[in-house]
């Protein structure tokens, strides 16, 4: 019998940043700072609500700014996004569940998200790891969306 959930995609990005894991921890704990950088290009972000702690969890909405050939996942132009933290280990992890507000079953579920942080000679290594991805979110995009993410936060913080 095949269990559904080994077949659910993992997706993963990594960056070297030339900034501290402490730096790049404390991006994730402030809202200003998490809606400057978390959204890719062609995307702005609103947090409604903030609570950063394990078990806390956040709301952000994700709007397209430019024309895109993909609908959004809430409406046309916009992701609504309800995260939870599950684990905060500072300066190294941050692991949180990641459910998009969708009417569409392509979108629904919990995408495990992990933001692995390891001090190099140069900076950081942030990696990202997202588990059970919605199937419908398209591998291509997906990627573009992640390296775009952390070229925002290497902006942001080196």
């Amino acid at each position: 019998m095949d269990d559904a959930s080994n077949n659910r995609r993992i997706d993963t990005a990594s960056r070297i940043i030339m900034a501290s894991p402490q730096t790049i921890y404390q991006s994730f704990l402030n809202p200003e700072e998490l809606v400057s950088w978390l959204p890719p290009k062609g995307m702005s972000g609103h947090i409604e609500m903030f609570d950063p702690r394990e078990g806390g969890s956040y709301k952000i909405t994700l709007m397209y700014e430019i024309e895109h050939s993909n609908p959004g996942k809430t409406t046309e132009n916009t992701d609504v996004v309800q995260a939870k933290f599950l684990e905060l280990v500072p300066d190294k992890r941050i692991v949180q569940s990641v459910k998009f507000n969708s009417k569409d079953p392509a979108f629904s579920g919990e995408m495990v998200q992990k933001w692995l942080l390891e001090a190099n000679s140069v900076g950081t290594e942030v990696t990202i790891v997202c588990e059970n991805v919605p199937e419908g979110i398209r591998k291509e995009d997906h990627d573009i969306g992640l390296r775009s993410t952390l070229e925002n936060l290497a902006l942001y913080t080196e």
